[in-house]
């Protein structure tokens, strides 16, 4: 597998799953050092991150403090960055509107670490809606930080 030292996770408002998932693979210990970051398909202005998912964050002991919510933009595609999206749509977006990026490093997430379900937007859903987005969060990017480690498959039962 290629070793990137950056990682972008995109969603749709970067409101709630992207930065969901940076923050529990900055939680993670990597064997090589990744900056880790959240952007937005379309992000019309600044806006924080959901108070559902932050909410469901701050149970699990996760503090994001003053998160903004950031634009996914051409210079984002520097080489050596791998570009995790949470729905098959955000890529063909992405695909579609930027013309640097590498086809080969937009991925998504799901499909990156073997798993074959999108992870569901719980956007305007209850607050075990998005406890439960956490939870199959948590469980893909361990299986992510296994894989950018190199150790594919070896994911330890709960």
């Amino acid at each position: 597998m290629k070793q990137y030292d950056r990682i972008l996770f995109v969603e749709g408002s970067d409101s709630c799953r992207a930065p969901m998932a940076a923050e529990l693979l900055k939680e993670c210990t990597l064997k090589h050092p990744v900056d880790v970051e959240a952007r937005g398909l379309v992000v019309l202005f600044p806006e924080p991150l959901n108070q559902k998912a932050e909410a469901v964050l701050i149970s699990n002991g996760i503090h994001m403090g003053d998160y903004i919510s950031k634009q996914l933009a051409e210079e984002d595609f520097a080489e050596n960055t791998l570009i995790l999206v949470m729905e098959h749509l955000h890529k063909e977006k992405i695909l579609e509107k930027y013309s640097t990026v590498n086809p080969e490093d937009v991925q998504v997430l799901t499909e990156f670490v073997g798993e074959e379900l999108e992870i569901l937007d719980p956007y305007g859903g209850t607050l075990q809606s998005y406890g439960l987005c956490y939870e199959t969060m948590r469980k893909t990017i361990k299986k992510l930080a296994d894989c950018l480690n190199g150790e594919e498959g070896t994911e330890k039962p709960q």
